[in-house]
């Protein structure tokens, strides 16, 4: 029972990086929409968002797989 529930856990986490990522992403291509000219910083912060969320997932899956 446990094993299975560690399963859904680590599917979530998957799930909601993936969620994340789309956000991170999405809302960067509207900042570059709207102004071209500061698109090195904003693909720059979003690359390290993004980094930062896969890293949570990460942890939640190597945390949800141990138990």
């Amino acid at each position: 029972m446990v094993g299975s529930i560690s399963v859904v856990g680590a599917g979530l986490a998957v799930i909601g990086a993936g969620i994340g990522i789309g956000q991170i992403g999405g809302h960067a291509m509207d900042a570059i929409a709207r102004q071209p000219e500061a698109s090195g910083k904003i693909t720059t912060t979003m690359l390290i968002a993004a980094a930062l969320v896969e890293g949570v997932a990460l942890f939640g899956v190597v945390v949800a797989l141990i138990k």
